[in-house]
């Protein structure tokens, strides 16, 4: 169920009374698993019985986890809870992958394995449930949780509807909590939810999905296109993830405002970042966090002088790419990330980062700006090789680069590029100048916001009717 999809308000508009009346936190709950699964099946029932299959696992270990006499054996169970995950999305998005490698290796040989290909189908959101429910079994290990001893909650935790396929990728410590307890929303609560979905939304049709669609058909039919138009479907390729995905969040957040639950923010406007490592602190925040805190301080973090240091940035950012799918593009993306990550740490040495957010009057700083775009452009080109799936792709777009090809709507694209960008960027400022994603609060005058939202919100609708919706990209993962 798609939440830029009309059966997803007729969703919303039937369980949100239907929650509101029941007065017990039990039966909300009760009632919130089974919408959420309803949900979930949707797309395909078959795949509730795996998320229930991670449910019970996870359930059942984090409480011997707990009654494990021994530091021992608590790090054993903890570790039969990362191999069972691991394994299971590893066999379900990695196995064909692994086949095909193995295949070409084989081919040199004259061994063949093609007749190992399984007809696997992913389900939806496994890599965000997945780390969802290993961040559960490590946290009790790490003496940080305690385990919850209903089922119902610990059910709902993982299978939440709002943030289930996409993120963000909550922590039983922060969410837990809030499931345990009866969640009435309040009048700012409701008013923030509202804003941020309609906000989200537009985010998604308006500026990802019309994006998404220049994007598509360019990287579509690669060989029709001139130099410099393939350069500004790169620009509009890396506009579409962040306001798809940015769209995604906010409407996640909103909704669970809606039922009384805080989430995550997943996104702090990171392409006004003023460089790479500040970049990844505020792009796709609860994976990047997740991967520093379970898989970068596992591997010794910095602990362990300078260059073990770089090794581990760069062994963390590839297996972060792994994570995004089952494709060779994805690795090289993680590497290059993980490479920018260790030189730049390289660069600053022991300095701290400034994390502060940068002043809207800042902006008239030259080096700031510089440093900003030059950031920008880092992400926007190894989004590229994020979207160009096919190296057959990838060679004729560098080649088109390396060779150019004039074209006589070269200003044209240059002024549909520019377009996308001004739009996102201003929605950038207005959350830097306010410090909130549900910037139209601000405003004092309580009539204006009310037209501005409902101006929104009506303009999407009305796209929505003319055109049939898009997945979000990161459904896919």
């Amino acid at each position: 169920m798609l939440f830029n999809s009309f059966i997803f308000f007729i969703f919303l508009g039937v369980i949100l009374p239907i929650y509101y009346l029941i007065p017990k936190k039990k039966g909300r709950n009760l009632f919130l698993l089974l919408a959420s699964y309803f949900f979930y099946g949707y797309w395909d029932w078959r795949f509730c019985g795996l998320l229930l299959l991670s449910t019970l696992i996870d359930f059942y270990i984090g409480l011997q986890i707990e009654k494990a006499s021994s530091q021992k054996k608590k790090k054993n169970f903890m570790l039969v809870s990362v191999i069972i995950n691991l394994g299971i999305l590893g066999f379900f998005k990695y196995f064909n992958f692994f086949i095909e490698s193995f295949e070409k290796i084989g081919s040199t040989l004259g061994i063949h394995f093609d007749y190992l290909h399984l007809n696997i189908l992913l389900p939806v959101g496994i890599s965000f449930y997945t780390f969802q429910t290993l961040s559960y079994s490590i946290d009790i290990y790490r003496g940080k949780l305690k385990p919850t001893k209903n089922i119902i909650d610990f059910a709902l935790f993982v299978s939440f509807f709002p943030q289930l396929v996409a993120g963000p990728i909550e922590r039983a410590v922060d969410l837990l909590p809030q499931i345990s307890k009866k969640q009435v929303p309040n009048r700012i609560q409701i008013e923030k939810g509202i804003h941020l979905i309609v906000t989200g939304l537009f985010r998604k049709v308006m500026i990802g999905d019309t994006a998404g669609r220049y994007v598509d058909h360019i990287f579509s039919n690669i060989q029709d296109y001139k130099s410099a138009e393939l350069i500004a479907a790169a620009f509009i390729f890396s506009i579409q993830i962040y306001a798809d995905f940015s769209g995604y969040s906010n409407i996640a957040r909103g909704t669970a405002k809606l039922l009384g639950f805080e989430l995550m923010k997943n996104f702090e406007q990171p392409y006004l970042s003023r460089n790479i490592t500040e970049f990844w602190r505020r792009w796709h925040i609860s994976l990047s966090s997740w991967l520093k805190d379970y898989l970068y301080i596992s591997l010794g973090g910095n602990r362990k002088g300078g260059f073990k240091t770089k090794i581990n940035l760069f062994i963390t950012m590839l297996l972060g790419g792994l994570w995004h799918g089952a494709s060779l593009n994805f690795v090289i993306w993680g590497g290059l990330h993980g490479l920018f990550l260790s030189i730049h740490k390289k660069m600053i040495g022991s300095n701290k980062l400034d994390s502060k957010p940068v002043k809207i009057t800042s902006l008239i700083d030259l080096k700031l700006i510089v440093n900003i775009i030059f950031t920008y452009l880092i992400a926007a080109f190894t989004f590229l090789i994020f979207r160009l799936t096919k190296l057959d792709d990838q060679v004729l777009f560098f080649n088109k680069m390396i060779n150019w090809e004039s074209s006589d709507f070269t200003w044209k694209f240059i002024g549909i590029t520019l377009s996308f960008l001004s739009l996102s960027f201003l929605f950038d400022i207005l959350e830097y100048k306010t410090g909130k994603h549900t910037f139209l609060l601000a405003l004092k005058n309580k009539p204006m916001e009310f037209a501005i939202l409902s101006a929104l919100f009506l303009v999407t609708l009305l796209f929505m009717f003319q055109s049939d919706p898009l997945p979000f990209v990161y459904f896919q993962f």
